[in-house]
């Protein structure tokens, strides 16, 4: 009798494993096909992305700014933050609304450029440099001549822009310590844009020269070290486009891969100095083009879909194997911004927020007409007459 208890006892014991198990199959089964239809049915993840993930947000509930004078301030997005100058006033706020800090920034007509923790704020045709970091001032200085461009690294390398000397451009670079490192002059050509890599090895310097029958596109990449020493022979390697090329864009981005964008296409040079095409769109409607991501590129094509209808087709290209990934807005996008891993598409009254894999990060539905955002990597501001609404992606 104890025998059959005990061998009893064990029968149902396996029946109670054996379901389990088979419920543990059944969820896994259920995940991987809910997985399967989200990745492949376009109706399944909208409605998931919209009900279960919440990715969908509407105007008037979210954390808001409000603003008095629209029309004086300047409203700019960094790491995850969103800052309006106002009055020499730079007040900082973060993913909820609330200010955080404010600094005396004696700019009126600013330019902004942002990477990583550090912003950058220059006065626009003026001599006053700004670095931030975080909420923080770490540096200010003056500069001979007027400012015309700026850029900043990853690590807070700063390189400015600067027309109006005796010289016809000057391209200074600073460390984060706000120490000069060395000036690059252009005598002859006129500077489209400049980039440095993460590694704060290299300055490339994206150049036109018109002095010719045709406009030449060139790209100069210095060596940050050697001009510390010695300015003049600082020049390590020079690319000159092709004569139908006109150089619109330059971004070192991840590995110190530097992409160049044309009117045309977008070339890659890598670290090994040889270039490849990545894109290439003379024959498409391409709308819009960008680089200023930290590992692709991407571009905005109509293509129709109906009579009076259009759809975009956003192409992103990885800069590190060129593996595309594509992205419909079922709608004409009226313009785009980019940073990090994240791209904005404004088609009027909405936005689609994604990232450089091509999946929705946020979706952002107006009752009006979206005229301006700011966008970092990780925070939007939509700008209205009186508020900024703010997103975290």
């Amino acid at each position: 009798m104890k025998d059959l208890w005990e061998e009893s006892k064990q029968k149902k014991i396996n029946k109670k494993k054996i379901i389990m198990i088979i419920c543990i199959f059944i969820i896994v089964i259920a995940i991987f096909s809910i997985i399967i239809m989200y990745m492949n049915n376009k109706t399944t993840r909208s409605w998931i992305d919209k009900n279960l993930f919440q990715k969908e947000k509407t105007q008037n509930n979210l954390p808001s700014i409000e603003i008095d004078e629209i029309s004086n301030s300047n409203i700019y997005a960094f790491n995850r933050y969103i800052g309006i100058l106002n009055k020499n006033n730079f007040k900082i706020y973060d993913s909820v609304a609330r200010k955080e800090n404010t600094l005396d920034i004696e700019i009126t007509k600013p330019i902004f450029a942002s990477n990583n923790r550090y912003l950058v704020i220059a006065e626009d045709k003026g001599q006053k440099l700004y670095l931030v970091e975080d909420q923080n001032i770490l540096w200010e200085r003056n500069v001979e001549g007027n400012i015309s461009q700026i850029t900043v690294n990853k690590n807070g390398y700063i390189a400015v822009t600067i027309v109006d000397t005796i010289n016809k451009t000057v391209i200074s670079v600073y460390n984060n310590q706000g120490e000069h490192q060395f000036n690059a002059v252009l005598s002859s050509t006129r500077v489209i844009a400049t980039s440095i890599s993460d590694d704060n090895k290299y300055l490339a310097i994206s150049e036109i020269d018109t002095s010719g029958t045709m406009v030449q596109s060139n790209i100069q990449i210095m060596s940050i070290e050697k001009g510390k020493n010695d300015a003049e022979n600082a020049l390590i390697k020079v690319y000159k486009g092709e004569n139908s090329d006109l150089i619109t864009n330059i971004k070192y981005q991840e590995k110190d891969r530097l992409l160049c964008m044309y009117s045309n296409k977008i070339l890659l040079i890598k670290p090994d100095e040889t270039t490849e095409i990545i894109q290439e769109y003379k024959d498409r409607k391409v709308s819009f083009a960008s680089i200023n991501l930290s590992n692709a590129s991407v571009t905005v094509e109509e293509k129709s879909s109906g009579i009076f209808t259009a759809d975009s087709v956003i192409n992103i290209v990885s800069s590190a194997n060129k593996a595309a990934s594509l992205y419909t807005v079922e709608a004409v996008t009226k313009d785009i911004y980019t940073s990090g891993n994240t791209i904005a598409l404004n088609s009027g009254s909405e936005v689609e927020f994604i990232n450089t894999n091509g999946w929705l990060l946020k979706k952002y539905i107006a009752s009006q007409e979206i005229t301006s955002i700011v966008l970092s990597d990780s925070i939007a501001g939509i700008i209205y007459r009186d508020k900024i609404e703010i997103i975290n992606l």
